[in-house]
């Protein structure tokens, strides 16, 4: 069976990932054949690249980011009316500090090894955005991990040993080299991008448009 990848390039603290992510799996529930050979391969980006370990206060992070309070009001009530539209509970209240995702990102590669890494990138974005946990933390991803069936001495061990640091790095660094600039971005056949949560209509558009080019990767 011929295999379409499909590549998604996000971060686990961006809450338009999180949508485009269940938007894309609505499309894929009404197109069986197409999902059946699908091979989806999460990729890391960055939205607060260099934050400190313990990363910084949420409000003041997006008091500077957004210095207007209308504008994060009016922000926060379209993403929560965005989520609920496609099941998700945003408890932005919840959530105290902008963390460090570096770590977030090597648990994700790590977990397509171990064949869990949709149920790993779905857990983070509830732990941090439904749970307001500390995405930064490595016992927190640990928790996750070990939730998900990972090994997690095996994955403590992949932290103290600083495996993966550099691939991570290239890859967000190859990303920018694509032109990528934002996020959630889709790339499907690794030829054609897609960026942002797009509609499930569109993603049922551009897998029908795929297909009927023979755009695909064995």
């Amino acid at each position: 069976m011929n295999v379409l990848t499909l590549d998604i390039v996000s971060d686990v603290i961006c809450p338009w990932c999180w949508i485009g992510k269940r938007r894309l799996e609505r499309a894929l529930a009404d197109e069986a054949e197409a999902a059946a050979r699908l091979d989806i391969r999460w990729r890391p980006w960055q939205l607060a690249p260099g934050l400190p370990a313990e990363g910084i206060d949420r409000r003041a992070y997006y008091a500077r980011k957004f210095p207007d309070p209308e504008q994060r009001r009016r922000i926060e009530e379209r993403l929560l009316d965005e989520g609920r539209s496609v099941g998700i509970t945003f408890a932005f209240e919840w959530i105290e500090r902008v963390p460090d995702t570096f770590d977030a990102h090597r648990l994700i590669r790590w977990a397509a090894s171990a064949g869990c890494q949709p149920a790993v990138v779905e857990a983070l974005f509830a732990a941090y955005f439904t749970h307001g946990r500390n995405l930064g933390s490595r016992k927190v991803l640990l928790e996750v991990a070990a939730e998900c069936g990972m090994d997690a001495e095996l994955v403590a061990r992949l932290f103290a040993e600083d495996r993966d640091r550099d691939l991570v790095t290239r890859e967000i660094a190859a990303a920018t080299e694509m032109g990528i600039s934002g996020v959630p971005t889709f790339i499907f056949a690794g030829r054609y991008a897609l960026q942002g949560a797009q509609p499930s209509a569109t993603f049922r558009d551009i897998l029908h448009r795929i297909e009927g080019t023979g755009m695909m990767a064995g």
